[in-house]
């Protein structure tokens, strides 16, 4: 996986940041929000249940008064009326009666029924004195509702609302009465009908009927079994307010208020979904809002970031071609950020240490070199001269002894020759006189210069005949490059391997050379550092074997100084190969 570069880790970083802390800003907004919704919808079926309330308080009120102020017309200060007087002023009470339903009663200070404006059968001179609401009714000052109860001769829901009738003294001399059969709603607000999707329940908590379910004709309505309604339960539970799921699924959120007079129970629940719905296109909204600002912010995080990593791009880049360019005359600009010209600044001193240290290293080596050539030559000479038998005829171990010096001496030649060429190359003194070069006269010959190490090694050389190619080349260049890739090449040969040298023609001009041989080839971590100064793929022993790793460096800057190029494949053995000019650089054919 390829490594992300620091402008674009930084830009990530950066985005990802911004767009972390946009959702977590709209999770968190959303989630107060829904908080709030439900709050408010909890306030308005709170409101909707203590509205209902406060008017069946309302109506309960207005008829308490209503019966109490006729209470009072029903006494001359020391006794009830005459019963003529009683019949004639409750039988003349419209007001009242379209309050309770036409049915209003007298009783006397015992709670018996004295009279009535509607006939009901066995009524009169029934006494009600038992009942929980007379005794309260007796002892009050102030009329009375009592809470619903089953009229014993209608066998309906009732409420029955007392006013005592006092003498001046406050003796009580009777009660003024009236009912309400709930059947007919009488006391409930005519607009009970709650919004559309929310429900409104009145519920009895003393008969456990619903209240608001009631019709004329039919008996109470008890209120569902616990467990098959989870709202009335919720109600029923105590916590006036919540949010519950049903039995389908669907969330609800309710408020309950408590009508203390008649122990009702009064329930406003709505969806959830109607706190949802807001809060869902609020966030929307927001949402969208968000992104409007965010790609912007965006765009900016990467220009900002983009900005503050282009100079360490730029250097990185320039420091990639000074190493591959071996450019080290060049130096980095001090620009940017105080971090990025500490770098430059850094860089740059390494890099006056390093010429430096390069500088002293060539004149170390080319002065060491130069020293050690003169007495070399003179050594190499005098055992030519030994193996020739110009000293006269050797012992065969003397003679033997003398060969080993000499190709050793002969080797440690090549080695000082190769250091020599590298310092020019490096200093850029390298000299090229390229002229058209026959092809196979240059293979020849470096054939023939090698059978002998091939010999040495018990490998076969071989090359194709190709009189017509000619390269645009250095003779003696061309020679020094092919010499160091055959040599290579038997060196790590297997014994009696085959060492095959070729050459042809390729479609854009250049003549390439091949070296194949049958060996193993160079491993394959080291291929890209192949033709880099001082590289070596084996170390230890073996070093006799390699050189000093500048051979394959020398010949890839001989070849760019005559226009050409050097490369590597493995295919069955290693195949070193060169590719020169078809012709001189002005008559080449284009690419």
């Amino acid at each position: 996986m390829k490594t992300l570069n620091l402008g674009t880790r930084v830009v990530l970083i950066t985005s990802l940041s911004i767009i972390f802390s946009v959702c977590l800003i709209l999770f968190i907004a959303y989630g107060r929000l829904l908080s709030d919704f439900e709050e408010i919808l909890t306030e308005r079926q709170a409101l909707q249940a203590s509205s209902i309330a406060s008017r069946v308080n309302e109506e309960l009120s207005i008829r308490l008064n209503s019966l109490g102020a006729f209470a009072s017309t029903l006494t001359d200060g020391d006794d009830l009326l005459p019963m003529e007087q009683l019949r004639f002023a409750i039988g003349r009470q419209p007001g009242l009666e379209e309050l309770f339903q036409g049915d209003l009663l007298i009783f006397n200070s015992y709670g018996v029924a004295i009279s009535e404006n509607r006939f009901v059968p066995r009524r009169i001179g029934t006494s009600y004195a038992d009942r929980a609401h007379f005794k309260r009714a007796m002892a009050a000052d102030v009329p009375i509702v009592s809470r619903p109860i089953i009229g014993r001769r209608t066998g309906l829901p009732l409420l029955s609302f007392l006013a005592p009738i006092r003498s001046d003294d406050g003796d009580l001399l009777g009660l003024a009465g009236g009912t309400i059969n709930l059947n007919q709603r009488g006391i409930l607000p005519d607009d009970l009908d709650p919004e559309p999707g929310t429900l409104l329940k009145v519920l009895d908590t003393g008969h456990f009927i619903q209240v608001d379910a009631l019709k004329p004709g039919l008996p109470a309505p008890d209120l569902p079994p616990p467990g098959s309604d989870i709202l009335v339960d919720s109600a029923l539970s105590g916590v006036n307010a919540g949010v519950v799921t049903d039995l389908a699924g669907k969330r609800w959120v309710y408020a309950t208020q408590h009508l203390d007079r008649l122990g009702w129970l009064i329930l406003s629940a709505a969806p959830y979904a109607q706190a949802t719905q807001p809060a869902k296109a609020w966030f929307q909204n927001f949402l969208w809002a968000s992104i409007v600002v965010m790609v912007p912010l965006l765009f900016f995080a990467y220009l900002l970031t983009r900005a503050a990593t282009h100079s360490l791009s730029s250097m990185s880049e320039k420091i990639h071609e000074m190493t591959t360019d071996n450019a080290s005359n060049t130096r980095l600009s001090i620009t940017g950020t105080t971090e990025t010209r500490n770098l430059a600044n850094a860089f740059n001193a390494m890099m006056d240490e390093r010429e430096a240290l390069d500088t002293l290293k060539s004149q170390f080596v080319s002065n060491v070199s130069h020293e050690l050539r003169t007495p070399l030559t003179s050594i190499n000479g005098s055992l030519k001269l030994m193996n020739s038998g110009a000293t006269g005829q050797l012992p065969e171990k003397a003679s033997a002894l003398i060969k080993v010096a000499l190709r050793n001496g002969e080797h440690l030649q090549a080695l000082i020759t190769d250091l020599l060429d590298f310092d020019k190359a490096v200093s850029g003194k390298l000299s090229i006189h390229a002229t058209l070069t026959p092809v196979a006269e240059a293979i020849q010959k470096a054939c023939e210069g090698n059978q002998t190490m091939a010999n040495q090694y018990g490998v076969r050389l071989s090359h194709e005949h190709t009189d017509s190619l000619t390269a645009f080349a250095d003779p003696k260049r061309l020679r020094q490059i092919l010499n160091n890739f055959i040599s290579n090449a038997i060196k790590y040969s297997p014994r009696d391997g085959l060492i095959r040298v070729k050459a042809k023609a390729t479609p854009t001009g250049y003549v390439r050379i091949t070296v194949t041989d049958q060996g193993d080839g160079v491993p394959e971590h080291f291929v890209p550092n192949l033709f880099q100064r001082f590289a070596q793929a084996e170390v230890g022993s073996s070093r006799a074997k390699s050189g000093t790793g500048l051979g394959l460096a020398i010949c890839q800057e001989l070849a760019e100084l005559m226009g050409g190029r050097v490369g590597y494949f493995y295919d069955h053995g290693a195949h070193f190969w060169l590719e020169l000019p078809e012709n001189t650089p002005s008559a080449r054919k284009p690419s």
